[in-house]
């Protein structure tokens, strides 16, 4: 790192320090990846950890903690399992970083206890991703990816697109090539498919089904409430003021809504809360960087969906309504370290023009320097 000449001589450098001891808080969704992943952010920065599962998924939390309490001891990382409570009773804690993966509301009181303490945090979050599909873009194609993306994990992807918002004039073939893609990764019946997955509880169960209007479904629709499972589900005819488009969805329930030109998606598309993810499927590389530059997203593809969250040499995480920091690879590591800047002066030379008295001589040497 170069050193300003005024500094002779010195060597100036940055040295990644850890943050102390942090709160890892994660979710249910993805319980072991998005415990591990930032908990081996957080070690390799040489912090100690405390991690909360979360108790909507409490066989994967007992396991999280078996395996963590075998390989460290408590001192280097700690598990606390629980519900409402124990979370409280964490955050009325001092910690030096709060890592928090989850939905904005609890995100929001996350960061309200935080700033109790001065404590910084990394929040990723959530939102209403935008799917952008334009007349140019390969239906075919993008439907299959498109497919993949919403429905893994049946939907309960904090990055999966949460609607479409398609060109006016490919909005019936793409609906077309969805149905066919749903049949040819799930089978006809999807809900008969041992490798479909399920919703997390009732109480999501009944809330994403409670956003299908049957008089708009175009594919899907099934429900299987003793299995908690809802089948792929592509709504047509949506309005922004329809229930579904009032909240992040998180199942595998994908309305399409319409645009008619381009160009009016960045003003459609800037009033709306930033989403932690954004997809184009377009052939038009003009479209694809206009709409990249232009809105504000925490990170995206263009003609694919969710693989940016798998490219662990960038770094992953939201903006505004989003979330806030980021992690993955070196981006993780930075997460959980504070910077130090550093100043080594060396002592075989000390220029007098810094101190008093301030003479016409001193002057003219500093500056010599500064010009």
């Amino acid at each position: 790192m170069s050193t300003p000449l005024a500094q002779l001589a010195a060597r100036s450098f940055v040295k990644p320090s850890p943050y102390g001891n942090v709160l890892i808080m994660s979710p249910w969704n993805y319980p072991l990846l998005l415990t591990l992943d930032p908990l081996a952010d957080a070690l390799a920065a040489g912090n100690t950890a405390v991690v909360k599962p979360s108790a909507y998924s409490p066989a994967s939390g007992a396991v999280i903690g078996e395996i963590l309490r075998e390989c460290f001891p408590p001192e280097y990382v700690a598990v606390v399992t629980g519900g409402r409570q124990e979370n409280a009773g964490l955050l009325d804690q001092r910690f030096d970083k709060i890592f928090f993966t989850g939905s904005q509301a609890v995100g929001r009181e996350v960061l309200r206890r935080a700033a109790e303490h001065l404590t910084p945090a990394v929040l990723e979050l959530g939102g209403k991703s935008p799917c952008i599909v334009d007349e140019t873009a390969k239906l075919t194609l993008a439907a299959r990816r498109i497919v993949f993306g919403k429905f893994l994990n049946c939907g309960q992807t904090c990055v999966a697109p949460d609607y479409i918002l398609c060109q006016e004039s490919v909005r019936d073939g793409l609906i077309d090539a969805l149905r066919t893609e749903i049949t040819a990764q799930f089978g006809p019946e999807p809900l008969k498919n041992p490798n479909y997955g399920k919703i997390i509880n009732e109480k999501h169960f009944a809330r994403v089904s409670g956003l299908i209007d049957p008089e708009k479904v175009a594919c899907g629709g099934q429900t299987d409430p003793a299995a908690l499972r809802i089948a792929p589900t592509v709504l047509k005819d949506v309005a922004w003021d329809d229930p579904v488009m009032g909240q992040e969805i998180f199942g595998p329930v994908l309305p399409v809504l319409t645009f008619r030109s381009a160009a009016e998606l960045p003003a459609l598309l800037a009033e709306l809360p930033r989403p932690l993810a954004f997809y184009v499927f377009t052939e038009k590389k003009e479209n694809a960087r206009d709409l990249m530059t232009r809105c504000s997203f925490g990170g995206g593809c263009v003609n694919d969906a969710v693989i940016h969250l798998a490219t662990s040499a960038m770094g992953f995480g939201g903006v505004g309504e989003s979330g806030m920091g980021a992690y993955h690879g070196r981006a993780g590591f930075e997460a959980f370290s504070h910077c130090k800047s550093i100043v080594d002066k060396k002592t075989w030379l000390d220029l007098p023009m810094r101190y008093q008295p301030y003479t016409a001589a001193r002057d003219r040497l500093i500056r010599l320097f500064v010009h």
